[in-house]
């Protein structure tokens, strides 16, 4: 079985239990903050619905440079609202999808590097990348989002089971 055929399952899974907990976001408390160092819940939204886009960027060139020398460093636009992050997610999720089928084994083992001013952060195969820097990191952010929604009495929906708020 190709790579990409095994992996599009768990990444198809992963999407589908994002997107139910982004359409729980309250429209009203966007700016709500969990700490003083934490995330406004606006910004940990468009941070979730900018990363499935990093899959396009990954398996499109060799390396990706957070803050390159000489050039702007990479700014996330923050949503206007709860139906801009669903609409750039779903448009971030069907070009990482699509991305991802199109990439043969040998473009998925190939290296990958992230950068910071041309310094190297990580280097790893694209695979490790598509799972630990994108879904991983997805579903650290996702957890957080769960808090979040706790926190401001919205339902916790059900992702690898019941919630205390879903039977699942």
């Amino acid at each position: 079985m190709p790579l990409n055929a095994a992996l599009l399952p768990e990444f198809d899974h992963e999407m589908a239990n994002t997107r139910k907990c982004l359409e729980r976001i309250p429209e009203d408390r966007l700016d709500w903050r969990a700490h003083e160092k934490s995330w406004t819940l606006r910004e940990l939204t468009t941070h979730l619905a900018n990363l499935p886009k990093w899959t396009v960027m990954t398996l499109g060139a060799p390396s990706f440079d957070l803050e390159p020398v000489g050039g702007e460093p990479i700014r996330e636009t923050p949503i206007d609202s709860v139906a801009d992050a669903l609409s750039m997610f779903d448009e971030n999720v069907a070009a990482a999808r699509q991305a991802i089928a199109a990439a043969d084994d040998s473009c998925l083992m190939a290296d990958w590097a992230l950068l910071k001013t041309g310094e190297p952060i990580f280097s790893m195969p694209r695979i490790a990348v598509l799972r630990g820097f994108i879904l991983n990191h997805m579903i650290h952010h996702r957890g957080q989002l769960g808090v979040y929604l706790r926190l401001n009495d919205v339902a916790v929906p059900s992702l690898y089971g019941p919630s205390a708020d879903e039977a699942g």
